[in-house]
């Protein structure tokens, strides 16, 4: 089946089209990073109008890229939600109007769902149940996939997701934005174990949600002592490394606690901040302790992008789903897990 996918979920406009559940044949992503850099984070009017400009140009380059034309699609996925209701209507808009002009099938996706369904691309042989940690800059949860379609939330973050988190500190040092690729190699230069940032809900807590305002917090107030006299580079390297190494060692203990509850034999990673380096040291590591397989996709399809939409979408499509009346409707609020 030869879907289409577009994403528009935040402030990246993509689309890709796939063949079957794993030939990805075109993946193209406009970044707006540039655009919400001076603000040191996203906006979401300059995001959603950034959509308007860039979504047709977008499917346009998939197509060629994909060398198919409008006329062959089988099928279109489109995000549908959770994310900024904006950004949101310009994906679903473009889907449902194409959609409707040329008869094709039309679902919509869980952002979610297409990040975990991100790793079927690539490992095609990866069939649940599995445990599913998905870490963005929107969002911190624990999944026991049951199925490509089935989903039971284990943990979810209370407040910051950990992608806010390394925003929020990058911004605190300075660094720009975004905040974690920047964090990420700043920190290979620090050391982890200068400052004992806090690790919430880990000790005596037998819940899996995750919480990391306490520690961002932590990190200004660490910031605010040292304010009198400007900070050195080895000491903002420090800073990086130790708050780092906290939202890891969450992030491990976590997976870890999840995945011998459920007692599944592999463990898979997505989202942005899945391309961390010492969260991906430190996962594998846990996995080599438990016995545990884990599996990351790689960085293009850990970061927003369409073809992991267009997988997810695959499973409904399928099956005959279709929701290719115009009510079709952005959702900025979206549990996976069915839970309204």
């Amino acid at each position: 089946m030869l879907v289409l996918g577009i994403e528009t979920s935040c402030d990246e406009t993509a689309a890709a089209v796939i063949r079957g559940e794993e030939e990805v044949l075109s993946n193209v992503v406009a970044s707006q990073v540039e655009a919400h850099r001076p603000f040191g984070g996203v906006v979401p009017e300059i995001a959603s109008r950034k959509h308007m400009e860039w979504i047709l140009p977008v499917v346009r380059k998939a197509l060629a890229d994909a060398e198919v034309r409008l006329q062959d699609l089988e099928g279109i996925a489109v995000t549908q939600g959770p994310g900024l209701v904006g950004s949101l209507l310009v994906g679903l808009g473009v889907a449902k109007a194409l959609a409707y002009a040329l008869r094709l099938p039309l679902v919509g996706v869980n952002h979610l769902a297409g990040h975990i369904a991100a790793v079927y691309l690539e490992h095609p042989w990866i069939r649940p149940p599995f445990l599913a940690l998905v870490v963005s800059g929107g969002h911190t949860a624990l999944f026991h996939v049951r199925g490509e379609d089935r989903f039971h939330l284990m943990g979810q973050t209370r407040d910051d997701a950990a992608g806010e988190a390394f925003d929020k500190v990058a911004k605190c040092l300075d660094l720009g934005y975004p905040g974690g690729p920047v964090i990420d190699r700043l920190a290979r230069r620090g050391d982890p174990r200068s400052i004992a940032f806090p690790r919430a809900l880990v000790k005596g807590e037998a819940n899996l949600d995750f919480s990391f305002s306490g520690l961002k917090t932590a990190v200004v107030l660490h910031l605010k002592e040292r304010c009198l006299l400007p900070l050195k580079e080895q000491e903002k390297a420090d800073v990086a490394a130790s708050f780092q190494e906290a939202v890891v060692d969450v992030l491990v203990s976590k997976t870890r606690t999840a995945a011998r509850s459920l007692r599944v034999p592999r463990v898979v990673i997505s989202g942005g901040v899945a391309c961390n380096r010492r969260l991906r040291e430190c996962m594998i590591r846990m996995g080599e302790e438990e016995g545990l397989e884990v599996h990351f996709p790689s960085p293009a399809l850990c970061t927003d992008n369409a073809a992991m939409v267009a997988r997810a979408g695959l499973v409904s499509l399928k099956k005959g789903g279709r929701d290719v009346d115009l009510t079709l409707n952005a959702r900025s609020r979206w549990p996976l897990s069915g839970e309204e």
